[in-house]
């Protein structure tokens, strides 16, 4: 992101581009040093992605392994005090191997679409989607219910891709979020309530939390906006 400080941000990649960077460049600069800041970020997403889903793969393996039902045991159960805990861990868990499966691909595109707009600024929206989500699950799902899955992260992260280039008002971004809208926006259908043995509450609020991301984390660029319609502020005399 470009720009001179425009006062407190809630964006972390805003805030680590104002540090001293080695060597005297910026990663918002041009050229040869901005093409190789923005590989390194691409190369990085993709290592956290797919170490994300490696680290699901082998929690499911010693879901199977073990002779414990970790997915009742620290899953989301809905307004009960021990089901807390699922706040934390539902994602990770999944209803066996055919559920993680169909995770996989939307975890590995979207996670690495998000992360690539920044590796500060996609973690600060998945810490957000997954606490929206995780919370909203367990104020308002079934009970005797329990809750897991990465989806939650799935449609936090489709509506934050859609949502943050209109929010920044920024083209590529906006291009971005209008490609992923025609590929995957058939899956918004899911927070809607009536299939069984879907978690559509944690479909619904993992999409309000990404939708909370793109705004929040656009804090800077609407600032801006603001600034350039009303001009600076007048200087005290």
């Amino acid at each position: 992101m470009t720009g001179g400080p425009l006062g407190a941000s809630f964006d972390p990649d805003r805030i680590a581009a104002l540090r001293p960077q080695a060597g005297g460049t910026s990663p918002t600069g041009s050229g040869p040093g901005r093409f190789a800041a923005t590989r390194r970020t691409w190369s990085r997403a993709g290592v956290l992605t797919l170490a994300f889903v490696i680290v699901l793969y082998l929690i499911e393996v010693v879901d199977v392994l073990v002779d414990f039902d970790i997915d009742r045991a620290v899953g989301i159960e809905p307004r009960e005090v021990d089901g807390l805990d699922g706040i934390v861990f539902a994602p990770l868990l999944h209803h066996g191997w055919d559920h993680l499966i169909g995770n996989t691909l939307p975890v590995l595109i979207l996670g690495f679409l998000t992360l690539a707009t920044g590796i500060r600024r996609g973690l600060a929206a998945t810490a957000i989607v997954w606490f929206v989500a995780g919370v909203g699950t367990w104020l308002t799902g079934g009970q005797y219910t329990v809750h897991v899955g990465a989806s939650s992260l799935v449609f936090g992260w489709l509506t934050y891709l859609i949502c943050r280039g209109w929010f920044a008002r920024q083209i590529g971004q906006i291009v971005l979020g209008l490609v992923i809208l025609v590929l995957y926006g058939s899956l918004l259908w899911g927070v809607l309530p009536g299939q069984d043995g879907i978690s559509w509450q944690g479909h619904l609020f993992g999409a309000m939390g990404g939708l909370f991301a793109g705004w929040v984390l656009s804090s800077d660029e609407r600032r801006h906006r603001r600034q350039l319609h009303t001009g600076p502020p007048a200087s005290p005399r």
